[in-house]
């Protein structure tokens, strides 16, 4: 090599390097460049599970929301009938009112869509004023009730707490998770 001219060493040199370029510098070159599209793609997946994530802490904040708003009209419209309860609750309503419960005779269930509607005919005794006392109480009771069938008479003997007599039924709703149809139709598949 010592008698090769300057350029050949040039030339030999460039071989040299240009072998380990492609034995050692190449490859990892490759294999850089592979990382970084693998790291870009790592990146989108991060920035898509922060998008996410925010999505999941909304949907957990409306998740929290429904909850509190379902609590207050599972009050107002409960899943089960509370015979004795409600019964106690209305008699108190009306002692408290200073009315006499003369008739008290719940009816069955009527089956809707989601719900069911359930009729307490009440038959009550004692002062206009006082009627309308529990009728805003009621108003005012935690469960949805309307009033319908609504009658006053007067009384033939009267006292001043006793001048009338009113009818009337007061109807309250049962929520139901599935309509009736399907329970019976998963009553009719288990036999």
């Amino acid at each position: 090599m010592k008698d090769w001219p300057w350029y050949g060493h040039i030339v030999l040199a460039a071989i040299i390097f240009g072998l380990i370029y492609m034995v050692h510098f190449k490859p990892k070159g490759a294999e850089l460049n592979r990382i970084k599209v693998e790291r870009v793609q790592l990146e989108n997946e991060v920035n898509k599970l922060r998008i996410k994530r925010k999505e999941l802490n909304q949907i957990e904040k409306e998740i929290k929301s429904l909850t509190g708003t379902l609590k207050e009209l599972e009050a107002i419209i409960p899943q089960k009938r509370e015979i004795s309860n409600i019964l106690r609750r209305i008699q108190q309503l009306a002692l408290d009112s200073r009315l006499n419960i003369r008739n008290f005779a719940p009816k069955g269930e009527v089956d809707m869509d989601f719900y069911a509607e359930w009729p307490i005919p009440i038959q009550i005794t004692g002062s206009y004023h006082n009627l309308g006392r529990l009728f805003d109480r009621l108003s005012r009771f935690e469960r949805l009730f309307n009033v319908e069938r609504f009658t006053i008479k007067n009384l033939r003997t009267q006292s001043p707490a006793q001048t009338i007599s009113a009818n009337f039924t007061a109807k309250t709703y049962i929520f139901r998770e599935e309509p009736p149809e399907k329970k019976k139709k998963k009553k009719t598949r288990r036999k």
